[in-house]
């Protein structure tokens, strides 16, 4: 693995891993290959641009649908000593302005699909009449500007250089508002490099779909940023409405996703086969296929041609982090062929803490630490279950302009992560649950509700659960696929009596709640639970 210490140094180690490599994919129907020595070219161009429009060492917002613009955008920002704001272009643009305001930013790079969003901004008056606004539409004006001024001489792309180092600050995050409150977590290049590095060593890949917001810290080291030391062929989706078109039109061999995204796919896989009538065809070919396997023979991509056809016909890996995994769809799409790495992560960790290889991994843990970062368990109970503390490389450089909470999320070197979890005697991490979800019942029980969540949302007709206290006891709130299991009310009181004659008694489920609309996610598909608490 390359010894790179910021982004910079990324971004070269991809041009000398092949000039005219293909790195990404452009245009409007993601088939315009772009190699890494255009890639060094394109930010240098805008880096430099940026440079002339007076930028230096500012923060500067980006907010617009993946795409490999996005991408050169970021670069460029960092490695032209800015910092870079990625922002969820999901937000209302009132938050969107609030965050804005909060990273003190002199200018923003947009979207088209965005372009209401500075109107808003504009409309705000001070403090933002000093805003450079910069819509992507635009985005070839820039570099050709910027090819210009090279041509001219200018060398401040190349002067900035010097002054990047690994602690200089290269993105401001904010995290995604789970819990109602937003902090804006800052990264270094030496974090964002380091955990990059440290998470390409986990599995090997090449043709790549990146499906996951490129404003989440994951999507950067698990492809984006990873596509600069062992990716080629990176295909950037910019609707999710369209993954499977996307899997069979470009023919991923890996993708990064969230559990939910896995979730989805390995039940689409067993609607689809029980809607054709060929759900029992598809068991006695997982039967026959463990039974082979126990003797070397691997024969899952034949025995399941037509499950593979829909993702496109070489998807083998699948990295999942951001949320719990259920070890069922883990082990349900490995039967398939599909491995799934579960992984463990959190923004304030550039985001990768630990991770299944493809060769080394158990089902269920969220695999061993990376080569960056150090983990241990705080003040672990009779299980050995405690708050996980993170220290290394990766580790954050603290809170923008909040520095109590910084101070509140260390024990020295050590980062406080707000996760349970334990460690077994190989050293896998196993994840049990986050602090601030922790249910403590009226008899002192305490309960971890993403483990209620996961063995609720095995039911097929179930979209989504969540669980949490109420008045002293246990209430699981549905939201049911009634669209395709219209007797799903009438079942889910008789699962509710089954799941809590098999549960410990302070685990049994005393309120049930049915939702009509779904529950208000994040752009990474995670459940806003403090709405409900205010609800």
């Amino acid at each position: 693995m390359p010894d790179v210490s910021t982004l910079r140094e990324l971004v070269d180690n991809g041009r000398e891993k092949g000039e005219s490599v293909t790195a990404f994919y452009r245009g409007k129907h993601n088939d315009q290959p772009v190699t890494f020595g255009d890639c060094s070219r394109i930010i240098e161009r805008l880096g430099t641009y940026l440079l002339s429009k007076g930028l230096h060492s500012d923060h500067i917002a980006i907010i617009g649908e993946n795409s490999t613009e996005w991408v050169l955008s970021f670069l460029a920002v960092t490695n032209s000593g800015n910092t870079a704001v990625p922002l969820d272009r999901g937000l209302p643009n009132e938050d969107l302005a609030e965050l804005v305001l909060h990273c003190d930013c002199r200018a923003v790079i947009f979207s088209e699909k965005n372009r209401a969003t500075m109107e808003f901004l504009q409309d705000r008056g001070k403090p933002y009449t000093d805003m450079m606004y910069m819509p992507l539409s635009e985005f070839g004006a820039y570099v050709a500007d910027g090819a210009r001024l090279l041509d001219e001489g200018n060398t401040q792309f190349k002067d900035a250089g010097e002054t990047i180092g690994r602690d200089t600050l290269a993105s401001i995050v904010y995290t995604s508002g789970t819990t109602g409150k937003m902090k804006g977590v800052m990264l270094s290049h030496g974090n964002l490099a380091s955990n990059t590095v440290g998470g390409c060593r986990f599995a090997e890949g090449d043709n790549a779909q990146l499906l996951l917001p490129l404003h989440h810290t994951f999507a950067w080291s698990s492809q984006m940023l990873a596509a600069f030391i062992y990716i080629k062929d990176l295909h950037i989706s910019g609707d999710l409405k369209h993954i499977l078109k996307d899997f069979q039109r470009n023919h991923p061999q890996n993708v990064a996703a969230v559990p939910l995204m896995a979730d989805m796919l390995y039940k689409g896989i067993w609607d689809t086969a029980k809607r054709s009538g060929r759900d029992k065809r598809l068991k006695r070919g997982i039967r026959l296929s463990r039974f082979l396997m126990k003797f070397g023979i691997d024969k899952r991509r034949s025995l399941f041609r037509e499950v593979h056809e829909n993702f496109g016909g070489r998807l083998e890996l699948m990295f999942c982090g951001g949320a719990a995994l259920d070890p069922e769809t883990e082990k349900g799409l490995y039967d398939l062929g599909i491995q799934v790495l579960g992984g463990y992560g959190i923004t304030e960790c550039s985001p990768i803490v630990s991770a299944n290889r493809n060769h080394y991994y158990k089902f269920g843990s969220v695999g061993l630490p990376l080569p960056c970062n150090r983990i241990k368990i705080d003040d672990p109970d009779e299980n050995g279950i405690g708050e996980i503390m993170v220290a290394g490389s990766n580790v954050m450089l603290g809170y923008y302009k909040d520095p109590e909470a910084t101070k509140e999320s260390f024990d020295g070197e050590w980062f406080r992560t707000g996760d349970f979890g334990w460690i077994d005697k190989d050293g896998f991490l196993y994840i049990t649950g986050r602090k601030k979800n922790l249910i403590i019942l009226a008899n002192g029980e305490n309960v971890m509700p993403e483990e209620l969540e996961m063995k609720l949302g095995r039911l097929e007709y179930v979209a989504d659960v969540v669980c949490y206290e109420e008045k002293g006891s246990i209430t699981a709130e549905f939201y049911l696929d009634e669209e395709h299991f219209p007797d799903a009310r009438s079942r889910l009181e008789e699962d509710i009596g089954i799941f809590n004659h098999t549960m410990p008694m302070h685990k049994n489920i005393s309120g049930v709640k049915i939702r009509d609309i779904p529950f208000e996610k994040t752009t990474t598909m995670k459940i806003k639970r403090y709405l409900l608490k205010q609800g």
